[in-house]
């Protein structure tokens, strides 16, 4: 079997058609094949039908693509996008305080200016600065640009009358705001964009 291809990345959703994570192909087909879910056509006339098993089996050999899975006696599509049979919940996590994470709450924009740029010109600004007992914090801390963060130095907002324009929070753990952060397949954007009313999906 082709290793690389047992290990490429699945979208997971709930049986409500939401997302909750991405698993490996190996462990997406072990769950198709036992029944626990089913496989979303992501293409063609049918795309959005679920496939068991032995569907997409058949499927595969009617348009198989560069990525199958391959032993002796049977060749199969690897999947993009799998639906949970039975499980209906969101998964409640928290997300881990880093550079990468603040930027992705603020979008990449400054706080202060609110122009984006790219992450190579951004810093991350205490709002209350180190020396005046700030915390490297969600709460504390806010994305800025070179240019605003020399500015501001280590002085208080009110001190040089600049102030975030959103307020810093933890931000909550979403499903699609984890696996965005990951690479993923563009077969996945329709289920992790904000709008998904044309598919009549919860959430």
């Amino acid at each position: 079997m082709n290793e690389q291809a047992l290990d490429q990345a699945v979208l997971v959703l709930n049986r409500n058609w939401q997302p909750v994570q991405t698993c490996s192909a190996r462990r997406a087909i072990h769950l198709l094949s036992v029944g626990h879910a089913r496989v979303v056509q992501e293409e063609g006339e049918e795309k959005y039908e679920t496939h068991d098993f032995h569907s997409w089996l058949s499927y595969s050999q009617r348009a198989p693509s560069p990525v199958m899975i391959r032993s002796v006696r049977v060749s199969i599509r690897v999947p993009k996008i799998l639906v949970l049979a039975l499980y209906d919940k969101i998964p409640a996590k928290e997300i881990t305080f880093s550079r990468r994470n603040v930027f992705w709450r603020d979008q990449f924009t400054c706080q202060y200016c609110l122009k984006s740029f790219s992450e190579s010109e951004l810093n991350l600004d205490h709002v209350i600065p180190r020396k005046k007992g700030g915390k490297t914090t969600w709460d504390n801390i806010v994305t800025s640009c070179v240019k605003c963060n020399s500015r501001k130095g280590s002085q208080l907002p009110h001190e040089v009358n600049m102030h975030p324009k959103n307020k810093p929070v933890a931000p909550r753990w979403k499903p699609d705001y984890s696996i965005r952060m990951q690479a993923f397949d563009v077969a996945w954007e329709d289920f992790l964009s904000p709008s998904r009313d044309r598919f009549g999906l919860a959430g």
